[in-house]
This record gives C-alpha cells, structure tokens and sequence, in this order.
C-alpha cells in the first residue's frame, strides 16, 4: 500500500523494528533527494522525493541524526518505522532510526534552490539537472504515462507496432528539411549505404508497406527536421505517433481513429496523474484554457478548407498572411478557426490539389479539385494531427510519380493513416507555451546541450 502511495522508493527492511513490539511491517527502508531540510531545536524534519510522484514523504528524526552534508539536493537512504501522521498535510510520515547520505549536494553551486520556483527558461539550461524540478519531473511522468498509454490504445484495438527505422533513403515527398547522414571519417569519396540517407522525418512510408500484409499497423518514435527555427513550435528531434488503415475508404474512419486517440490518452493521463496535471494547470496555464476540452464529451468541430477560408476571410482581424483559397492555412489562421469554432478541437478536410503530396486521394470534386486530407486543429497549438485517404488507384497515380508505383502494383487497397506530433499534444493538454519544455533533452537550431 505504501509503495502505491509513494512510490518505488520504498522497501521494506530485511531487519526489523527495534521497537518492544518487533513490528516490522512498518520497518521500511526509503531512498530518494531531499527536498527540504528544517532543524528544530527537539526534531528534525525531511522531505525526500524519489522521483514517481510529486509528493515528497516527510521524515521526522532525532537532531542528533543530522549530518553536515545533510542538504537539500543530497541523496539519502532512510530507515525508520512508518506511521500515520497527526497532520493533515499527509497520510503518512517516516520515523527516522537511521539517515545515510548516499550523494551529498554541494548547495552553494547547485543551481536549483530549495523552495524557490524557477522560470521553465531558466531550467532549460541544466540539462543534467532539470529532471530535478517539480514542473519537469511532473512532465516527465506525464510523458510516460502517455507514452503507455498511446501504445496500450493501439494494441487494444487490433494494431501492429512497427519499429519503422530512423536511418532512411526517402525523404518523405518534401515533409520538413532533412538531416543527411555522413560516415565521420570515411576513407571512400561514396555514400556510406551507397544512396544518400537522412534520418527519418516521417515513417509513413514505410508503414503503408506494411499495411500491404497488416491490416492496421503505427509507430512511434523520434523524427528529425533540420529547420533553423528557434521558435516556441519547432524541435530539430520530436516524437511522431503515426497509424496506417487498409480497407478504408472513408475520412471519417481516419477521423474517428485520431478523436479516439486523443480521448482516450487525455482521459488517462487525468485520471493516473492528476496532480502532475494540475501543477500544470495551476502554474503554468490557467485549467480552464485547456480541462473543459480534454473530457470524452468534447465533440470536434468538422469544417471544409473552402469553409476555413470564408471564415478567415470575414473575420474582423487583419492577418499576416492574407487568406485565399488555394493558400496553405498558417498558425495565425489555424488558432482562430479554433477560436471561431468556441475553443474545441476543430478538423478541417478536403485541402486543395495543389497544397498537399501527390499520394493523397483526389477527391475528383470537380473545378475545386481538393484531395482528402484532414487536419486536427487544437487550441493554443494549431494543427496536432495530419492525415489523408491515399491513393491506391494506380492510373491516378501513372500521373503523378513513377517511383511511387511499385507500393500499388501488388495487392493494393484503398487505406489512410496520420501522424501526431506528441510534444504538440503534451504542449496543448498541458497549456505549456514552449515546445522545448515538453521533452527532457530539447534539440534545435544552435543547441544540442548534453
């Protein structure tokens, strides 16, 4: 009960209690960093973290067990009985017998100060110690339990995980600048794979191979694009939840796949790490920009590019980029669709031709000519997921691009699929203005610390 409670840094002690009583049920060994430090003249009191919750378990010890080297930021393993607390503050408390420092902590230069909160900027300069701070180690649980979860929602409803690979000689039709791949020291003039290779920015390419033998099948895993942006919405490495669907012929079964996935994951992580969350919410961004539309009950707004544009273009704003049909939607346009729509999830399909790649299905909709493709538009992030119907018809295809044709020659089928950046999303549940404060190490333009 207790390590549900507080975690795994708890165990229980080969010995046993000294106590008149032997009880050793109680008798619990617990290691973990100190969080606080407070000597009163007849009692010391603790606060160790281990890491698996936000809540720290208070020690109460004899003065005398005090160490010099007994500091905040120190790692230490505690002994002692556990037993409820008379404060409401916590269930349970820790009375100390013995207090080992494992690690001590030099807190004069340790750039992390007990009690202080530290602007999420300021941490991102410690990579090796940022995992230390209440926000980041909240995040960092947070990720996980999606991370699980994601896979757990995909398994559960019959799909195939493919570890599509980060080394790849496609360059996935022109989706982001590419990192290429070159040997450090090579003796020979040629290509190390002898073609060029990049690392991945998208795995779909490969997942539609697979659907050939699978009938649903995702991945998920990092993805690199060499953009020289700094800006809130750009990483140079992130991670990419993509799914494939043969048999389907319908945008609304690629829809439907992506609200799943979302509801789904949300609906977890609030119930398994509420006051990760709500540290977030608390500090971070105000909960109500972001809880009223995480809830299974938040029903997605369905719009057509051409209905995008019209409303774009009677707004009463003055964007920087103009809004005309046949123009690519920016973030400006894509947040105020969202806010037009009340501040819900909104998809937006049936993109024009000429925006999207060539293996997005024609939609054969007459003077317009609009593909089927979608977009999940998100509050305070703009576009989440992307997706389309492919096209699997192969004199459509003759047309466009011959290398594309050997993937529809044998066993073909209609299919779909999407991708959804995973920072993106963690940034939207979690109301986190900068994608660089949703990933334990950030990679972008200009730095790759640690």
């Amino acid at each position: 009960v207790f390590k549900a409670r507080m975690g795994l840094g708890a165990t229980r002690s080969s010995g046993r209690c000294p106590c008149p009583w032997q009880c050793s049920l109680n008798w619990i060994t617990f290691k973990g960093w100190v969080r606080s430090v407070r000597s009163q003249k007849e009692v010391l009191f603790l606060h160790i973290n281990d890491g698996s919750s936000l809540e720290s378990l208070q020690v109460v010890a004899d003065p005398s067990l005090e160490k010099r080297d007994l500091t905040f930021g120190s790692a230490v393993e505690v002994q002692g009985k556990l037993v409820k607390s008379p404060h409401k503050m916590q269930n349970m408390e820790l009375q100390a017998e013995t207090i080992h420092v494992v690690g001590p902590c030099d807190i004069w230069s340790f750039p992390l100060k007990m009690k202080e909160r530290h602007p999420l900027e300021y941490v991102r300069q410690f990579p090796h110690l940022r995992c230390r701070n209440n926000t980041l180690g909240a995040l960092l649980r947070i990720r996980s339990e999606a991370t699980a979860s994601i896979h757990s929602f995909f398994q559960d409803n019959g799909y195939v995980h493919i570890h599509t690979p980060i080394i790849t000689s496609n360059d996935c039709e022109g989706a982001g600048e590419l990192f290429q791949i070159e040997a450090k020291e090579s003796v020979e003039k040629s290509h190390f794979f002898n073609v060029p290779a990049f690392l991945t920015v998208s795995g779909q390419l490969h997942l539609e191979v697979m659907a050939g033998a699978f009938t649903h099948v995702f991945t998920f895993g990092p993805t690199f694009r060499a953009e020289n942006s700094q800006s809130r919405r750009h990483l140079a490495e992130f991670y990419m939840v993509e799914a494939e669907l043969s048999f389907t012929e319908s945008l609304q079964d690629i829809m439907q796949v992506m609200e799943d996935l979302f509801k789904t994951v949300t609906s977890t992580v609030l119930s398994k790490c509420p006051r990760d969350v709500e540290l977030f919410h608390k500090y971070v961004a105000p909960a109500q920009k972001v809880m009223h539309v995480t809830g299974k009950n938040c029903n997605p707004v369905i719009i057509s590019y051409s209905e995008a544009v019209e409303i774009l273009k009677q707004a009463p704003q003055t964007f920087t980029f103009k809004p005309e049909w046949g123009c690519d939607l920016q973030t400006e346009h894509e947040k105020y669709l969202v806010k037009h729509c009340g501040e819900v999830p909104v998809f937006v399909v049936n993109y024009p031709y000429d925006l999207k790649p060539f293996y997005m299905r024609d939609n054969e909709d007459g003077p317009q000519h609009t593909v089927a493709a979608v977009d999940l538009l998100v509050p305070g992030v703009g576009e989440l997921c992307g997706g389309s119907l492919r096209e699997e018809r192969l004199p459509f295809l003759e047309s466009r691009l011959q290398r594309y044709l050997d993937l529809r020659k044998f066993g073909s089928v209609p299919h779909g699929g999407f991708g959804m950046g995973f920072e993106r999303y963690l940034q939207y549940i979690l109301g986190v203005d900068n994608i660089k404060d949703v990933i334990p190490f950030p990679r972008f333009s200009h730095s790759c610390l640690l």
